[in-house]
């Protein structure tokens, strides 16, 4: 069997940013050159989303929107349909069949100890969260392991999310026999976390993001509004102190970024100078992304999600009825 690199994206928002990117896309376009014959799933996480957006326009919108990047990035990167599979989640109904299986194996204790109840603990605000909210960990497992996936590209914070994964499909072995593939997560220490415009995380939450679909002027402005140290052209500066610096090496080869790092530490360069750079790299850089989403067919690309939601779901009801033998759900 192929090696399937599995990952997702949440539509909660009808845009990407540059963390979405160096977090998550480009780790994936990355393990497919290092697995030329890997077989990869990218899945939009559309019932993930419906645990905290509840308008139903504002979902579609949101689902479409994130399909068309996805498949604009994939154009801009010269990689061929065959090569990533996208499709959303909802089209394949065995999800949630296997979410219960699952729910019927898992303890209270454990699920309380997942970082979005925790947070909410924390906050005092247990009561509010949905029961989808709080087994939403539970869909993520199902969703790593329904295709065998072996590498999962996750961000840092989203490692537990692999681990959990790993822990049910050991249980679920253990008690009858070898079923699923145990993942791997796969992270990249230098792009574990982005920071925004803030030195924070990049975050919608803390509205320091920049988003692949902003225009030249929004950019500008954006970068024009990082804080920077109180140093003067003529002073010398640490770029590992310096926000500007933090984000614009994610877009250098070493060669470029040792040359900026001179140009830092030397006193070669004004903070105006070095927004100024920053903000071209970015707009060359979704240039073409932006590009290739106006040119996408809407129609095509629904009818593509048909096609390899037949395929997953192929794949998918053969583990469950694998899973429901096993159990007992079937005779």
């Amino acid at each position: 069997m192929q090696k399937r690199i599995l990952t997702w994206v949440k539509p909660t928002s009808n845009q990407l940013h540059l963390w979405n990117y160096f977090g998550s896309i480009l780790p994936l376009f990355q393990l497919l050159k290092k697995h030329d014959d890997a077989e990869v799933f990218l899945f939009i996480a559309s019932m993930h989303a419906y645990t905290t957006l509840h308008d139903a326009a504002q979902l579609q919108n949101n689902t479409m929107s994130v399909l068309k990047l996805y498949r604009a990035m994939m154009q801009a990167y010269w990689l061929a349909d065959e090569k990533i599979r996208i499709f959303n989640s909802v089209d394949v109904p065995w999800h949630a069949q296997l979410a219960w299986v699952f729910q019927c194996l898992t303890n209270m204790w454990f699920m309380e100890r997942m970082h979005a109840y925790k947070d909410a603990v924390a906050h005092k605000k247990a009561g509010e969260v949905s029961v989808g909210t709080f087994t939403y960990p539970i869909l993520m497992a199902i969703d790593i392991l329904l295709y065998d996936t072996a590498c999962v590209p996750v961000w840092k914070d989203q490692k537990q999310h692999v681990e959990y994964a790993r822990d049910m499909a050991q249980k679920f072995n253990h008690l009858y026999g070898e079923t699923f593939v145990l993942p791997e997560p796969i992270i990249q220490e230098s792009v574990a976390t982005i920071t925004g415009t803030d030195w924070r995380k990049m975050s919608k939450s803390y509205n320091n993001y920049i988003w692949l679909l902003d225009d030249a002027e929004t950019i500008r402005k954006k970068v024009a509004r990082i804080p920077t140290a109180a140093l003067s052209i003529d002073q010398p500066k640490n770029p590992d102190e310096d926000n500007i610096y933090a984000i614009h090496k994610h877009f250098l080869t070493t060669e470029e970024d040792q040359q900026l790092r001179q140009q830092y530490i030397q006193w070669w360069l004004s903070y105006k100078d070095a927004k100024q750079a920053l903000a071209d790299r970015i707009i060359a850089f979704v240039e073409p992304i932006q590009w290739f989403y106006n040119q996408i067919d809407e129609e095509a690309l629904k009818k593509m999600l048909t096609n390899n939601a037949d395929y997953c779901n192929q794949i998918a009801q053969r583990k469950i009825q694998d899973v429901y033998q096993k159990i007992w759900f079937n005779f």
